[in-house]
């Protein structure tokens, strides 16, 4: 018999699954101390928490039986993640289960946002009839800019489509195919910066999102376009979209998320008569706090039971002989596969993973995850981890194809990652532990390198021309960007050819620019491994 402890407030309809159970047994005891959890923790195999209680590492010592934490909720900012991983217990989060409720206020601020609702509503019962200052717009027949169609962006086009809106979608892992079936129009963020009435945000914070709506998008969309962010706080830049508003580009705003939450009292936001402002509402419903009880209860149930489960946001205990094998190659694993997504330009449908050397004789699933969490990251940030990224690989479907061989092209062990994107786009690096060197990079598409894959790169793809390396280095040094170590590699002189080069601090856009407009140079690009 389980005996399982929710020790926040969750309703009966949301651990119903568990209260019904012929094999688990459901304490209810809320508000409780760290003390007082330390006291009686030991005799649970589960703790299910919302975000009242603070799961510390003293606690998690003190649960000498306990198996799994869940949080009815996305974030477990509350759950010492080291702690429970060090005790190999499983946290779980319930990531769908606010999808349509979140959807339906973005979609909310959107019509309230079109029709002035919030600020005819003060003044109406102020005592002041004024309809004509509210002159609203129809959604019909207006293009609808998604930016990310993961699950909420997905759910909000489809409503967008039954009001009979266009809709411009954009994702880096939306497929031509997927777009067809979500009756979307694929495009890219500039053409959606640059052809929307409406904007609705739906994508992590990552450094590749932060402000990715600033100054330069403003400067070029269309007059009297509207804003909608329920996603994450600085994916639009908050001050360059007050002055957009102010100068007549921006008709008005709704946002349900801030940079700095709660905001600051005298943010712009909150005393701005065309921004409609609501305080981190989206996920907060009756149904969307019993959905992701449910959600939990259920994965709970399936990891007492030594089931397969999903949602998980630390990684699962693994057998003592494959962690000691496969520890050293997660680092290289995920550096590889961050590589590999930063130098691709296309959606991903499939990653593939080569093993050879040491590591063809192990079963490798716990670093497929790492691999594939690297290749996520650019896009997902911290939404992913290395027990979640399998699982969102197969919601955004794209295919993951693990493979061993036992050639190792001379080297002990290698891994090669290899990106196939829309259109037959395809980028694959390999990489190895070289013993007294650590991690190296020794293959980039089809030409050989020798590089640590760490901190700053650029990329240039180029022609085997005389004085290339020279005016590369000598246009990094005017913009005062150090080299740190150099690579070539080509297969034939005076054919095609790569440039691999480590500096000193991130690259401006600016400088790339310029180093793409070299002569006799194809791209530059960037890649950052942290």
């Amino acid at each position: 018999m389980f005996k399982i402890l929710v020790s926040d407030p969750i309703s009966d309809l949301g651990i119903q699954q568990l209260t019904e159970a012929s094999d688990v047994t459901v304490d209810k005891k809320t508000g409780l101390s760290e003390d007082e959890l330390i006291a009686i923790i030991g005799e649970y195999d589960g703790l299910l928490v919302r975000s009242q209680t603070t799961v510390t590492e003293k606690i998690i010592e003190a649960g000498s039986n306990l198996k799994v934490i869940g949080r009815a909720g996305v974030g477990v900012d509350n759950i010492n993640l080291e702690a429970a991983t060090k005790r190999g217990v499983v946290v779980i989060n319930a990531p769908d289960g606010n999808t349509i409720t979140t959807c339906e206020h973005a979609f909310a601020m959107m019509m309230a946002l079109a029709r002035h609702i919030p600020q005819a509503y003060a003044k109406t019962i102020n005592g002041v009839w004024d309809k004509k200052s509210f002159l609203g717009v129809e959604l019909r027949g207006k293009t609808l800019g998604v930016l990310g169609m993961g699950r909420i962006g997905s759910e909000v086009a489809k409503r967008a489509k039954a009001f009979g809106m266009n809709i411009l979608a954009f994702d880096p892992f939306l497929t031509a195919d997927r777009a067809e079936k979500l009756e979307v129009t694929l495009a890219s963020v500039d053409d959606i910066v640059k052809g929307a009435d409406f904007i609705t945000v739906h994508t992590p914070l990552t450094p590749q999102t932060r402000h990715m709506i600033s100054r330069p998008q403003f400067e070029v969309m269309k007059k009297g376009m509207r804003i909608v962010n329920c996603a994450r706080g600085g994916v639009i830049d908050e001050m360059a979209l007050v002055e957009a508003i102010d100068a007549g580009i921006v008709a008005g705003a709704a946002f349900d998320v801030f940079e700095k939450e709660p905001p600051q009292a005298d943010h712009p936001f909150l005393s701005h008569p065309k921004i409609i402002v609501t305080p981190h509402l989206g996920a907060s419903t009756v149904e969307a706090q019993e959905n992701v009880a449910i959600d939990v209860s259920e994965q709970v149930l399936h990891i007492l039971r030594n089931e397969p489960f999903i949602n998980a946001v630390n990684i699962p205990p693994v057998a003592p002989s494959v962690m000691n094998k496969l520890q050293p190659y997660f680092t290289l694993g995920e550096k590889l596969g961050s590589f590999a997504s930063q130098i691709t330009n296309g959606a991903i449908n499939e990653i593939h993973v080569e093993f050879a050397g040491d590591l063809s004789d192990v079963d490798t699933q716990p670093l497929n995850r790492y691999i594939v969490k690297g290749v996520l990251s650019r896009h997902f940030g911290g939404d992913v981890n290395i027990v979640n990224s399998m699982h969102l690989a197969k919601t955004r479907e794209v295919n993951v194809v693990v493979t061993k061989a036992s050639k190792t092209k001379g080297f002990t062990n290698l891994i090669t990652v290899k990106i196939i994107a829309e259109g037959g786009e395809e980028r694959l690096v390999a990489g190895t532990l070289l013993q007294g060197y650590g991690e190296r990079i020794v293959q980039l598409g089809k030409f050989p390198v020798d590089i640590a894959p760490e901190g700053n790169q650029i990329l240039i793809s180029h022609n085997d021309k005389p004085g290339i390396i020279g005016n590369v280095g000598t246009l990094l040094g005017q913009n005062d960007v150090n080299i740190a170590s150099m690579q070539v590699g080509r297969t034939v002189i005076g054919g095609e050819a790569i440039m691999l080069l480590t500096v000193d601090k991130e690259v401006p856009d600016d400088v790339l620019v310029k180093l793409a407009a070299l002569a006799e140079i194809n791209t530059a690009k960037e890649v950052v491994l942290q």
